[in-house]
């Protein structure tokens, strides 16, 4: 019965997994695929869709717009396994047992998040960059979805 219950939620946890990992091939597309579609935006148009940037920066003619993007969530694994053992004797009214519980676990946690610099030469976006931590091989840049998405169709 307990490899049963294990080997359903090894099966229940993959599916959830491969779900979440869905979701996060996508965003990623969204995001590479925002890198190409602003490009000629107008200022206005960035505002109208992204809106106000969190931080400014001017060289020339050229200025960089920032934003902060991200889902504001911890990822978090944790891993654990806790086994009990009871036995319980008793008659007549009284009762007498022992229980044994051990537990382990582990635990790695880690804030992704991403930077979105929006570069402007001649009031146009001219290049969209990306900074900070974010996924996997295959979804590298996900992050960057949440800012851009709505400039992105």
């Amino acid at each position: 019965m307990r490899l049963i219950q294990s080997t359903t939620l090894m099966i229940a946890l993959a599916v959830a997994s491969g779900g979440l990992a869905g979701c996060a091939v996508e965003r990623a597309q969204v995001a590479q695929d925002a890198q190409s579609r602003m490009v000629g935006l107008s200022k206005e148009q960035v505002l109208a869709c992204m809106g106000p940037p969190a931080a400014k920066a001017a060289e020339g003619a050229t200025e960089v717009w920032s934003y902060n993007s991200g889902n504001d969530r911890t990822q978090t694994a944790m891993f654990g396994q806790s086994t009990t053992n009871a036995s319980a004797t008793g008659g007549r009214g009284y009762a007498s047992g022992t229980a044994f519980t051990t537990g382990t676990g582990v635990g790695v946690s880690s804030l992704r998040y991403r930077t979105v610099n929006v570069v402007m030469s001649g009031g146009r976006v001219s290049r969209v960059n990306y900074a900070g931590l974010t996924g996997g091989l295959l979804t590298a840049g996900e992050q960057c979805a949440y800012a851009v998405q709505n400039c992105a169709h």
